[in-house]
């Protein structure tokens, strides 16, 4: 029991750092380029995203071995079509303006490459609680990324944070932050900075450099 909870946790994980979906997959860039503006964006659409990626990752577990191959792909793309249209319809019922703010990102999220990725490549060949698992990390590590994001560029290009000021009438917001090139540069810094942190881990590790103490 022990040793199968040990292995969901490290699934949900591996999601949320090591396989992040946007720092380390490079996957669902469109919507995180492109709904960041501000933190409540990005968190939204994180939260869309896994709730379609849990129902997708389940159900695809659920009938994986009695979907022949050769129509697989069709019947996880309907599958996730089905969760999506119920993201969509919950969100213009009852979130309407973000709805609005999130606009065609909310459709296109059935051809997204992480969903799709995730049934095709994990909950297809493992079981309901593995899927279930993945679902979570991914859900929980684009979430993360895209509410990180956000946040970043809505200090730095508002000086606001859920819409709430931060700052006095003296600051001088960067208006770059909040149109396209700034969601460029703040997924470049930021996986820049990853980087440049596991090297040094990596070096260390290999005994190359010596770990400060």
């Amino acid at each position: 029991m022990n040793k199968n909870l040990a292995c969901l946790k490290d699934c949900m994980m591996s999601g949320i750092c090591f396989e992040n979906p946007v720092f380390r997959l490079m996957l669902g860039l469109c919507p995180t380029l492109a709904v960041t503006v501000t933190a409540k964006n990005g968190i939204a659409i994180g939260i869309a995203a896994t709730f379609v990626l849990l129902g997708s990752n389940s159900i695809v577990s659920l009938i994986k071995d009695f979907v022949p191959q050769e129509v697989r792909i069709p019947c996880y793309i309907l599958v996730i079509a089905t969760f999506v249209t119920i993201a969509k319809l919950v969100l213009q019922a009852y979130l309407p303006l973000i709805y609005a703010e999130l606009g065609l990102f909310v459709d296109i999220m059935v051809v997204n490459c992480i969903i799709l990725g995730r049934a095709e490549a994990f909950a297809s060949k493992n079981t309901l609680s593995m899927a279930v698992a993945d679902a979570l990390g991914m859900g929980i590590g684009f979430t993360l990324a895209a509410g990180g994001i956000g946040a970043i560029r809505e200090i730095l290009g508002g000086g606001t944070l859920f819409g709430f000021p931060l700052f006095g009438a003296a600051f001088n917001p960067m208006l770059v932050m909040i149109l396209p090139p700034g969601a460029f540069l703040t997924i470049g810094v930021i996986m820049a900075v990853m980087n440049y942190i596991n090297a040094d881990k990596a070096k260390v590790k290999l005994g190359i450099v010596r770990e400060k103490k």
